[in-house]
């Protein structure tokens, strides 16, 4: 009997392994839902938040894990720079915003400047001992930087989104995960991303450098930050502007009092656009960057800020 010898197949389910994680976690969170609202017991919310939050962030780093550009970023360092990363960027952020931030007019932008100078800053300081820097890596690790502050983000709006006025609310949080888990691809993930590409483009073991390119990113994602977080009021301004104001006004809580039925139908359609309209320039950014990645040369320009590892520090290398 003559038999010709095939390897054998890959299964599918070995080529996706981030579709497989994805697909289970969304499952479990399901049915954590379901428990909850059939037995009532406060025990699972946890479960719920933390569920819900971390589920398109981690399903991420799984993914980025099979796109890395060299070996030094390993599974290890991914998950530093989307734990430690993430708390690195939470933290600073909090302490800045607290203190330097107050109601105003520039309020978002100053958000927006100071959250992504937190990320770039943790990106720098758990990714400075790598011995080659590359922008696909930089794009990958800067992500999983961005992706770790969402989810500590998401989970603290969650449980924020339990207390309402009116007591435990379970419905505001599984709303709250959905809609956050649905933006999170285009996100902080996508914003730090972005810088860590940049950063990563001219830099090397021995230092990082900032240059003209580099302010000019940080500025332009900070912008997309601040016009993300606004774009609510900006939908309700835009809304009594091409209306022309009619019985509609301003509440104290970010709404439209008693609007007509043509600004109730317009103000959503202006929010979701303007956010789908951030978001194609980012992704768009993003994908340019990723392309032009092997053709751009790095620039020689800039303030070289040097790392200085430890004689015989060990690289990343796995």
């Amino acid at each position: 009997m003559n038999e010709t010898w095939a390897p054998a197949p890959t299964p599918a389910r070995r080529r996706r392994p981030w579709l497989r994680m994805f697909l289970t976690g969304l499952a479990l969170w399901i049915a954590t839902v379901v428990v909850i609202f059939l037995t009532g017991s406060p025990t699972l919310l946890p479960t719920l938040v933390l569920l819900g939050s971390f589920l398109v962030p981690v399903t991420f780093v799984v993914w980025a894990a099979g796109h890395r550009d060299t070996d030094e970023v390993t599974t290890e360092l991914l998950m530093t720079t989307f734990l430690a990363g993430g708390v690195l960027g939470v933290l600073a952020a909090s302490v800045l915003e607290s203190y330097l931030l107050r109601p105003s007019a520039w309020l978002f932008f100053g958000v927006g400047l100071i959250e992504e100078a937190a990320k770039l800053a943790a990106l720098a300081f758990l990714t400075r001992h790598l011995a080659r820097k590359t922008v696909r890596d930089g794009m990958v690790l800067g992500a999983a930087v961005g992706f770790g502050f969402s989810a500590l983000e998401s989970a603290g709006y969650a449980f924020v989104a339990l207390f309402t006025s009116q007591g435990l609310s379970v419905v505001e949080v599984v709303q709250t995960e959905i809609l956050r888990g649905l933006l999170a691809p285009v996100g902080h993930g996508l914003w730090t991303a972005i810088l860590g590409g940049v950063l990563f483009s001219a830099s090397t073991r021995e230092h990082f450098r900032i240059g003209l390119r580099l302010v000019l990113a940080y500025l332009g994602v900070a912008v997309l930050h601040a016009l993300w977080d606004s774009m609510h009021s900006i939908a309700l301004l835009l809304t009594l502007v091409l209306t022309g104001g009619g019985t509609g006004q301003l509440s104290a809580n970010g709404g439209l009092v008693q609007p007509t039925a043509q600004q109730a139908a317009l103000e959503p359609v202006l929010e979701w656009g303007g956010l789908a309209v951030i978001s194609a320039i980012g992704l768009g950014w993003l994908v340019g960057l990723w392309r032009s990645a092997q053709r751009r040369p790095a620039p020689t320009a800039g303030w070289r800020v040097p790392i200085r590892p430890p004689a015989g520090y060990p690289s990343y290398r796995g």
